[in-house]
């Protein structure tokens, strides 16, 4: 575990090649019914938008990034309630951006003001 912990965001997906390249074709043929809006918002089909890297670069506090199938025993972490956003506070993550919340976001700017407003604004969960 890093020393100090900051966001961790969890996507509605899983790790691997196979999973990718999967994942590449459902944003190609039917993005609107993809499962991961995190997924949509922040990665084009290669990699992550610049945009959001230079968003994240820019907090001051550390970003973990895991998939589905990466969740270990994380101390706070609903792996059924996903994609969520985690803020680590007093030992624990604690959600701060809902799977609601997330897919009523249509932009990456209205995610950005989510994880501005609800992950940053405070520590407590």
């Amino acid at each position: 575990m890093p020393a100090e912990r900051g966001l961790l965001f969890v996507y509605k997906a899983d790790s691997g090649l196979f999973n990718t390249a999967s994942d590449i074709a459902h944003k190609l043929i039917s993005p609107q019914t993809y499962a991961c809006n995190l997924c949509a918002l922040t990665h084009g089909y290669f990699s992550m938008r610049k945009d959001w890297a230079g968003f994240l670069q820019q907090l001051d506090l550390p970003c973990e990034f895991r998939h589905r199938d990466e969740l270990t025993d994380e101390p706070g972490v609903d792996a059924s309630q996903l994609p969520a956003i985690y803020r680590w506070w007093q030992g624990a993550w604690h959600c701060c951006a809902s799977p609601e919340q997330i897919q009523a976001c249509t932009d990456l700017e209205q995610l950005k003001a989510l994880v501005t407003k609800d992950c940053l604004s405070s520590a407590s969960g």
